[in-house]
């Protein structure tokens, strides 16, 4: 269906017979001779005087390019068949706690131990990725919580930034209310109905400003569920340190489901890579990806063509006023002339010609 984006620019098209009978005349600073017999001084120039407004034949070329400049501008557009497109789905903001405890080696992954960041990475980045439609953002932190990624649809990127955390790098310590604080701040400049907050950490909030618990119940006034992430093996498993202590007794589980309790939301535990591996397939049966799908309609525009022709009859005035007596206009003027009486006079001899 052919339609116009913008037709109240239509409304432009006496804008140019306006602005001359509004606009005083320009006054070429130049010495002017008035005589009485100017028409007869016209009629022998064969054109008018410059100052007179032209007639409607003369003033056509000129209102066909003011009117196809104004389709131009009004953007001409071709509307297809309605497609369906999917909504987008959740304002999903992940926070990774980047502390110390996240270098420690006692998670399995495919028969390897590895550490709990690392193991976040390729889990986490994994799920992340799979989100199509919704907007993804990422918190660091530690001592302090940092907005990594702003809500993006670009979900690659937001994995790259998640592949470049390091450990240490907001901080030794663990703020979990500064980063519930961070994200709610974040959260709730968006309009959209379901936001969302996954929360991955290994210990309990011993830094900040902000009380965990406190920032929860903000979180639960403003729309936003909380879904914490207890990560790191059983304290009879764990591995410890070079001191002797195991950081797995540090996780603050009571904590971490008050938080989702008092939010709306769930808490998760992983143990290991396969817990973590499901805890993802859990988070999009709770948080599915696509809403009901809307109808939008493909559009191609067409300003393009009034434009172009609008350019090219420009061109042809500026030559024609110019140069209005220029060769080529008279060849090629004169040509289909001469070559039809040169056809003619080559026939009526050969029907003269004598046997």
């Amino acid at each position: 269906m052919f339609e116009f984006a913008w037709p109240w620019l239509f409304a432009l098209l006496p804008l140019p017979w306006v602005m001359r009978f509004v606009l005083p005349a320009a006054d070429s600073g130049e010495a002017a001779l008035k005589i009485s017999f100017l028409p007869e001084l016209e009629g022998l120039a064969g054109r008018r005087a410059r100052n007179r407004l032209p007639g409607w034949r003369r003033q056509l070329p000129f209102i066909t390019v003011w009117l196809l400049l104004l389709v131009a501008a009004a953007r001409p557009q071709w509307l297809g068949e309605p497609l369906p497109v999917a909504a987008s789905g959740r304002d999903l903001l992940v926070a990774v706690d980047v502390s110390g405890s996240m270098d420690y080696p006692d998670m399995v992954w495919k028969n390897d131990e590895v550490s709990r960041l690392t193991l976040v990475k390729t889990l986490l980045g994994d799920f992340l990725e799979h989100r199509q439609g919704d907007r993804i953002g990422l918190i660091l932190f530690g001592s302090q919580a940092y907005l990594q990624a702003p809500l993006t649809f670009d979900r690659k990127t937001v994995r790259v930034w998640l592949d470049e955390a390091r450990i240490g790098i907001a901080g030794k310590n663990t703020a979990i209310g500064d980063a519930i604080g961070l994200a709610l701040k974040r959260l709730r400049q968006r309009p959209a109905e379901s936001r969302v907050l996954i929360l991955v950490t290994d210990g309990a909030n011993n830094a900040g400003q902000i009380d965990p618990r406190t920032a929860a119940r903000l979180a639960a006034s403003e729309g936003v569920k909380i879904y914490p992430i207890g990560i790191g093996a059983d304290p009879d498993k764990g591995a410890t340190s070079i001191l002797g202590l195991n950081p797995s007794l540090d996780l603050d589980e009571p904590a971490l489901r008050e938080i989702a309790a008092v939010s709306g939301g769930q808490y998760f535990r992983a143990r290991n890579g396969a817990e973590l591996a499901g805890i993802g397939k859990a988070l999009d049966r709770l948080e599915p990806v696509a809403q009901q799908p809307t109808q939008a309609r493909p559009a191609r525009a067409l300003y393009h063509v009034p434009l172009t022709m609008a350019l090219l009859l420009s061109l042809l005035l500026v030559v024609q006023e110019r140069w209005p007596n220029n060769a080529v206009y008279r060849f090629f003027a004169r040509r289909p002339t001469i070559v039809w009486r040169t056809q003619w006079r080559q026939h009526l001899k050969r029907l003269t010609r004598r046997p």
